[in-house]
C-alpha cells in the first residue's frame, strides 16, 4: 500500500542510522501533494474539535466560556467564565481531552514508525504485541490483587507488561544477530495469540468488581483522565515523539528493502531495535493510561499517506497529529451519542477502522491488481 518511489536526492546524513560513505541518489522521494497545508490544517482542526469537546456533553458550556477559560489560564483576564464552569473545564474536559491528544499522538505516530519499520502496510503497535501485553498486565494485576506501587500498580503493570512482552517478542524472533521481519510479525500473532489466552483465564476466575476493571482495559476509555495521570503519560510520550521523527530518513531508506538499505549504509538492525523500543513505550504508555485502543494506529498513517504521500519526515508527525485529531473526536461521539451511557472508546474506534480498513484493502488491491 505504501507507495515505493523512484531514487532521487541525496541522503540526510544527519538521520540517525545513515552513516557517512552512503551512496547518493537512492533514497526514496516523496510526492509533494498537499504536505505544506496538512499539518497546519490538522492542527486547526484538533484545536476546534478540542474546543467542542470541551463545551458538549451533559453539562453544556458555550464555546466562548471555554476559550476564555483557556486564556485565563495563560495569563489573559478576557470575558469571564462562572466557577461552575472552570470546575467542569479543569477537572473533567480539559484532562479528558489532553490525555486523548496524547494517546491519540502516540498510537498514530507508532503506527506509522511500525508500518515504516516492517515494511509492511498491515503492521501495527499490536502486532507485536504491545497491546495486548500491556492489557495482559493490567488484568493480572487487577485479577492477582497486586498493589506494589498504590493506586499506580495497574497502571505501571500494564506499561511494563507492553515492554517486556515486546522484548519476548524480539528475542524469540532473532536468530544468528539478525531478527527477519517476517518471523518477528509472526512470532507477535504467536504472542497476541497467548496473551489472549491468559485475559481470557484471568477474566473467567475474575469476581463482578474485577470484571468492571477488566473491561476498562479491554475496550479502552479516557473517562479516567486527571492531571496526575496525564504527568506520568507525558515523559514517555514526549521522548517518543521527539526522537521518532530522527529516524525518519532511514525509515525512507529502508523502503527500498532490507538489503538495499544495508547497501546504502543503514544499520537496519539498530534502526528497527530503536524503533521498535521507541514505538513499544508509546503503545505501553498509552495503554497504562487508556486502555486498549485499537485501529488508530493502523489507520491514520493510511490516511496520511493517502494525502501527502509515504515521505516519513511527514508522515510521522502528521499521523501523531491526526491520531490526536480522531481520538479526541471519537472520544466526542463516545460521550455524547447515548448520553447518559458512554460507548467504549475502543469499541468506537473499531466500528469506525474496520470498515474503513476494509475499504482501504478492496480499494489497494483493485488499483494494484491483486497483492501477489
Amino acid at each position: 500500500m505504501t507507495e515505493r518511489q523512484e531514487p532521487a536526492g541525496e541522503p540526510d546524513f544527519s538521520s540517525p542510522g545513515v552513516e557517512l560513505g552512503t551512496p547518493t541518489a537512492a533514497v526514496p522521494a516523496a510526492p509533494r501533494r498537499h504536505g505544506r497545508w496538512l499539518m497546519p490544517a490538522l492542527v486547526l482542526l484538533l484545536l476546534a474539535t478540542s474546543i467542542v469537546s470541551a463545551g458538549m456533553g451533559a453539562f453544556e458550556i458555550p464555546s466562548d466560556q471555554v476559550l476564555y477559560s483557556a486564556l485565563h489560564h495563560l495569563g489573559l483576564d478576557v470575558g469571564h467564565v462562572s466557577e461552575a464552569n472552570e470546575a467542569v473545564l479543569w477537572n473533567i474536559r480539559f484532562p479528558r481531552i489532553v490525555l486523548g491528544i496524547m494517546v491519540g499522538a502516540c498510537l498514530g505516530c507508532a503506527g506509522a514508525a511500525m508500518q515504516g519499520v516492517f515494511g509492511n502496510p498491515l503492521a501495527e503497535p499490536g502486532v507485536i504485541g504491545v497491546s495486548s501485553g500491556a492489557a495482559l498486565g493490567a488484568v493480572g494485576a487487577i485479577v492477582l490483587g497486586v498493589s506494589t506501587f498504590g493506586s499506580w500498580t495497574v497502571t505501571a503493570f500494564a506499561f511494563i507488561g507492553g515492554l517486556l512482552t515486546t522484548l519476548f517478542v524480539y528475542l524469540l524472533s532473532r536468530s544468528d544477530g539478525r531478527t527477519e521481519v517476517v518471523t518477528l510479525v509472526l512470532t507477535g500473532i504467536a504472542i497476541n495469540a497467548l496473551a489472549g489466552a491468559a485475559i481470557g483465564l484471568f477474566t473467567f476466575v475474575a469476581d463482578d468488581a474485577e470484571l468492571r476493571s477488566i473491561t476498562f482495559w479491554n475496550l479502552g476509555s479516557v473517562g479516567g483522565a486527571s492531571w496526575k495521570i496525564i504527568g506520568a503519560l507525558a515523559p514517555f510520550a514526549v521522548i517518543g515523539l521527539l526522537i521518532l521523527p530522527r529516524y525518519a530518513r532511514a525509515l525512507d531508506i529502508m523502503a527500498l528493502g532490507e538489503r538495499g538499505a544495508r547497501h546504502l549504509g543503514v544499520d537496519t538492525e539498530r534502526v528497527r531495535v530503536v524503533v521498535v523500543v521507541l514505538s513499544a513505550t508509546l503503545v505501553g504508555a498509552a495503554v497504562a493510561a487508556a486502555g486498549v485502543i485499537t485501529f488508530v494506529g493502523l489507520v491514520v498513517p493510511h490516511i496520511i499517506r493517502l494525502i501527502a504521500g509515504p515521505r516519513h519526515r511527514l508522515l510521522l508527525p502528521a499521523s501523531a497529529v491526526l491520531g490526536a485529531l480522531v481520538t479526541v473526536a471519537a472520544d466526542l461521539a463516545a460521550r455524547t451519542v447515548a448520553m447518559p451511557k458512554e460507548v467504549p472508546l475502543g469499541v468506537l474506534t473499531a466500528l469506525i477502522g474496520a470498515p474503513f480498513f476494509l475499504w482501504l484493502l478492496r480499494r489497494t488491491r483493485s488499483r494494484q491488481g491483486g497483492w501477489a
